[in-house]
């Protein structure tokens, strides 16, 4: 479903400071156009199920929380046979979850809270943080169908890497760019797969089945869900940020050694190679880590200094949102 991952900067029908973003974009390549023509093993996922147990345990206690029923009159909750953990009405928040006032106070991107309380931990915990079930849902559908093939890969220390630094990653562009909204949501960091995903298939082409339909789908995913976030109310700053990030990533966590050098305990049988990695995976492994490390080097450097990424590019905003006759895009900068 394209569009599940929106990533809530404004999801709510008012307009102002208390909307959130939603980061989200939704679909993603299934892992069975994704298959590997080789016999290296598989790593057991078990990484990708915790972080999924991980977020709906903090939705539930963000709604527990939340405690819609006190702060509101009981009739205009949703579902309110929950109870404390009943939704916001739908006006306010219609994905189904808390308040933006309640995201705020546990977490969510911020740039005030970001830059002038100098809450830097929220460029984190942002990403653990969803705008309601459907947010929810969208996102984990996403990290299973995306993160769990990966994980079986290249196993659960650098696809936990991956993800956190992609969300990381996704956070920081979006501060740059975006004041006015709050931001939660899992898709910097989902993106950040579909980001290593591309460049792995790029790569490595010829080990791979499927090989058209899978950069196929998995470019046209891409485009539909950066074309979602040109949208009012979604972030698409944490959509490209996660991406790119996840894109350099791979270069650095991710490489594969050449055909024909294998692995087995401490003893290593060549044939006829003298490197585990051609050169152009050095030449990219060394070109990533700069790029990675100074790119987000002076993006908090312009962050902390409270500037406005806006001022630097000003075109840039037109790769979050569109203005057209029906809507305008002045709330979400």
């Amino acid at each position: 479903m394209a569009g599940g991952d929106i990533e809530n900067r404004g999801g709510g029908a008012k307009r102002n400071s208390n909307s959130f973003n939603d980061s989200s974009g939704g679909s993603y390549i299934s892992s069975s156009t994704y298959m590997i023509d080789d016999t290296e093993p598989q790593w057991t996922s078990w990484l990708v199920p915790v972080f999924l147990v991980a977020n709906v345990a903090v939705f539930v206690v963000v709604m527990y929380v939340n405690n819609c029923p006190k702060h509101k009159l009981v009739g205009k909750c949703v579902a309110r046979f929950l109870g404390r953990f009943s939704f916001e009405p739908l006006r306010e928040n219609p994905l189904f979850g808390p308040s933006s006032s309640t995201l705020k106070k546990l977490g969510a991107l911020e740039w005030t809270k970001v830059v002038i309380n100098h809450q830097g931990w929220r460029l984190i915990t942002c990403i653990w943080l969803h705008a309601g079930v459907i947010h929810l849902l969208a996102n984990m559908l996403s990290l299973i169908f995306i993160g769990i093939r990966l994980e079986q890969q290249f196993g659960f220390v650098r696809i936990g890497i991956l993800y956190l630094v992609s969300g990381f990653g996704g956070s920081v562009l979006s501060s740059l760019f975006i004041r006015n909204n709050i931001s939660v949501g899992a898709s910097g960091a989902l993106f950040g797969l579909l980001g290593a995903m591309l460049s792995e298939l790029i790569t490595n082409w010829t080990i791979y089945t499927n090989k058209a339909s899978a950069l196929l789908t998995l470019v046209v995913i891409i485009v539909i869900n950066l074309a979602i976030g040109i949208l009012p109310h979604v972030d698409n700053f944490t959509h490209i940020g996660g991406f790119l990030t996840g894109f350099l990533l791979r270069f650095i966590l991710l490489p594969r050694p050449q055909l024909g050098w294998l692995e087995h305990g401490n003893i290593q049988v060549r044939t006829g190679l003298k490197s585990k990695y051609k050169p152009h995976q050095y030449v990219l492994w060394v070109a990533s880590i700069v790029l990675l490390v100074v790119g987000l080097a002076i993006a908090l450097v312009v962050l902390f200094r409270e500037e406005d990424g806006n001022e630097y590019c000003t075109w840039c905003h037109y790769l979050s949102c569109v203005p057209t006759s029906r809507w305008d895009c002045n709330q979400n900068n």
